[in-house]
């Protein structure tokens, strides 16, 4: 398969989610071409996405309210990134009430961060629960579906700016005690998924509206990964952190690789030479015909099923060339 049949293969009509992306991110054409404007309207219409909704409840909720989260993955939270991911439009309905179920019963008020749980007597998202890879992904999946300026969306970016981890081992812990237990999130070295899943937050910002605080922080998550070639361990570059990060798959929930970060260095245009190890990765995936095979998934763990394990991804493909046609290779 030839480039330009790997594109129209990308823009087939039957998922109307990657015809779009591809449409607008790798042709450049306007939100305002009627032919983008189609394929965003399918995208609400596709089997899918009428899947996914007809599951929901009134209140926006997926399965029992109070196990947002904890439903594994079938919860609320899940499903907001899912339509997210899929471009769903954020001025339906149905999708507002998603995403404003997850506001009120998942972020912590009071730091703007995003929880796994919620107050029994108020119903918020509790400040101990708050976690950096599930506030990373509401955050993400907010902006995406025109929450940007929502004053909550703005406190949550606040909270990514102040508590979210660069540093590559410490000696303590942080000192704030509503974050001391969540050992795993706020140990001794930072979460390799939280600050992906924050950097995924903050570059969902678009470039003139990102703060100079919020540029700092994108700043002190790319160095991070930067030490680590994205995907090896720091202190010796001969060895993968973790083995996994080098399979790709969508979507990845809480979880990342090393596409998956490419994509966001794509998408905030940072280059640099300490990318090269896990781009020769992601070239070398690349089948004879242009496209890679999904090889991770949550099917069978979801409420849908999006691809086939082993099968040629147009999502990765999709987000594999958008990571080359950046970076020009």
């Amino acid at each position: 398969m030839n480039p330009s049949s790997t594109l129209s293969w990308l823009l087939e009509k039957e998922n109307p989610s990657v015809r779009f992306f591809a449409l607008t991110q790798l042709l450049e054409k306007p939100l305002d071409d009627p032919e983008v404007q189609q394929a965003h309207r399918a995208i609400m219409d596709s089997p899918l996405i009428a899947k996914l909704l007809s599951t929901q409840k009134p209140d926006g909720s997926w399965g029992l309210p109070e196990r947002f989260y904890t439903d594994k993955y079938e919860g609320t939270v899940w499903n907001l990134i899912l339509l997210a991911e899929q471009g769903a439009d954020g001025n339906d309905p149905r999708v507002k009430a998603a995403c404003e179920f997850v506001l009120f019963h998942s972020q912590d008020p009071e730091s703007g961060g995003f929880a796994h749980a919620s107050s029994v007597k108020t119903g918020h998202g509790l400040s101990g629960s708050v976690v950096p890879c599930l506030t990373g992904n509401m955050v993400f999946s907010l902006i995406r579906l025109g929450y940007l300026h929502d004053p909550r969306v703005q406190k949550a970016i606040a909270w990514i700016v102040r508590y979210q981890r660069t540093d590559d081992g410490v000696k303590t812990t942080p000192e704030e005690t509503k974050y001391a237990k969540l050992y795993t999130c706020f140990g001794q070295h930072t979460c390799h998924m939280g600050a992906a899943k924050a950097l995924k937050a903050l570059a969902e910002i678009p470039e003139h509206e990102r703060s100079i605080e919020v540029k700092t922080k994108i700043d002190q998550l790319t160095e991070y990964f930067l030490i680590h070639h994205i995907h090896k361990k720091s202190h010796d570059l001969s060895q993968d952190a973790k083995p996994g990060w080098k399979s790709m798959g969508f979507p990845l929930m809480y979880n990342t690789d090393i596409l998956e970060m490419l994509h966001l260095f794509a998408k905030i245009k940072k280059n640099d030479p300490r990318i090269h190890d896990a781009m020769e990765v992601l070239i070398g995936r690349q089948n004879e015909q242009g496209q890679w095979l999904l090889q991770n998934t949550f099917n069978d763990k979801m409420r849908i099923s999006i691809e086939k394990k082993g099968q040629p991804s147009k999502w990765l493909t999709l987000k594999a060339l958008q990571v080359l046609k950046e970076f020009a290779v």
